[in-house]
């Protein structure tokens, strides 16, 4: 919601990837890393490349792990991703890191972001800022998180759901 003005939070599109009993887990879709320094990564055996990676920040719970949220796999491109979250058909979530190899090669896999921490909520979190109107639910869309600009990402999703966000207050009991 517009409202929202937590930094971590406020303007955000988050993948919801899982949510039970225990609480729940997402990702922020919508906000690229911007630095001036150069990521590092670790694999073994060593890869170098020339090649800019974006890096995009899922959120502030642990910042030094690391996620790779893939869009329309190719077949048979799922087995070599190891601890594989399928989000929706076309929506994986990997911390292979073969896949992380494949993101730093010079024609990397189309639709696919390297992303550093996420968003979580402990149990009966998320459900009470619902019930607050703190969030707006939607459909996962694919072209939203891949072909949309990440600074029109927000007001986008809530147009997509017949909105304006100039428009939209928090109360109780209204999601």
């Amino acid at each position: 919601m517009p409202q929202l003005i937590d930094p971590n939070f406020k303007q955000t599109v988050v993948l919801l990837c899982r949510h039970n009993a225990q609480g729940a887990f997402g990702l922020v879709v919508n906000r690229p890393l911007t630095t001036a320094g150069r990521v590092i990564v670790n694999l073994d055996p060593p890869v170098t490349t020339d090649r800019e990676l974006q890096v995009w920040v899922g959120g502030p719970v642990e910042p030094e792990r690391s996620w790779i949220l893939v869009g329309r796999p190719t077949v048979g491109e799922e087995g070599d991703y190891t601890e594989l979250i399928r989000i929706t058909d076309n929506l994986l979530l990997s911390t292979s890191p073969e896949l992380l190899r494949r993101l730093l090669e010079p024609r990397p896999p189309s639709d696919a972001r390297l992303i550093v921490g996420y968003s979580g909520w402990g149990p009966g979190q998320l459900e009470a800022e619902l019930e607050a109107s703190a969030w707006l639910m939607s459909d996962v869309d694919h072209d939203l998180i891949f072909n949309t600009p990440p600074d029109r990402m927000w007001e986008t999703a809530i147009r997509r759901l017949g909105a304006d966000p100039s428009a939209l207050q928090m109360s109780r009991g209204v999601h």
